[in-house]
């Protein structure tokens, strides 16, 4: 997962969220999103690190892929979460929110169902990795209940390292 600075959490509404001034609403991810999704992703990440078409497509694949989308209303994506789970691990791809809509509550709520989504599928914890540079993201995770587990050493382009990180979501039994 490459981190980076998100959304303080929201107040849930009947229709979605209302935030300040921001109105979003959560849902699956559709086909019909992937040019839309790969564009936030690029507008989100310096190139060296924005993932690729392909690889956009080979992790919405992945075994338990899950995908959801916060949206500012119709066809406008104000950001996404995609994650995979398999064997009671979920792994958390990325979350990307646009700059206008952080700390607004759309990466918590984006992160609130996403864990809610895998613990229904039978994942007991959340890992992800973020950049050790990115203190506005470390801050986010931590925030989430996110803990660090140990560094990646070379993770990123240049030699950023990253930090694993990892939630429980779930009981056991």
């Amino acid at each position: 997962m490459r981190g980076r600075r998100d959304p303080e959490d929201g107040a849930r509404t009947e229709r979605g969220y209302n935030l300040f001034a921001v109105k979003f609403r959560l849902r699956s991810y559709t086909p019909q999103d992937f040019e839309i999704i790969h564009e936030v992703d690029q507008r989100c990440f310096e190139k060296e690190i924005a993932y690729s078409r392909a690889e956009m497509r080979a992790y919405l694949k992945l075994p338990g892929a899950e995908c959801v989308i916060a949206e500012s209303g119709p066809g406008k994506i104000a950001g996404f979460c995609l994650a995979a789970h398999e064997k009671g691990v979920g792994y958390l791809v990325t979350m990307d929110v646009l700059e206008k809509y952080r700390r607004q509550g759309v990466g918590g709520a984006l992160l609130e169902e996403m864990e809610k989504r895998l613990a229904a599928r039978g994942a007991q914890e959340m890992w992800l990795e973020t950049a050790t540079d990115n203190e506005p993201a470390i801050a986010f995770w931590n925030k989430h209940g996110y803990r660090k587990q140990g560094t990646r050493k070379n993770y990123y382009p240049n030699g950023r390292d990253a930090y694993t990180m990892r939630k429980k979501i779930a009981d056991s039994g």
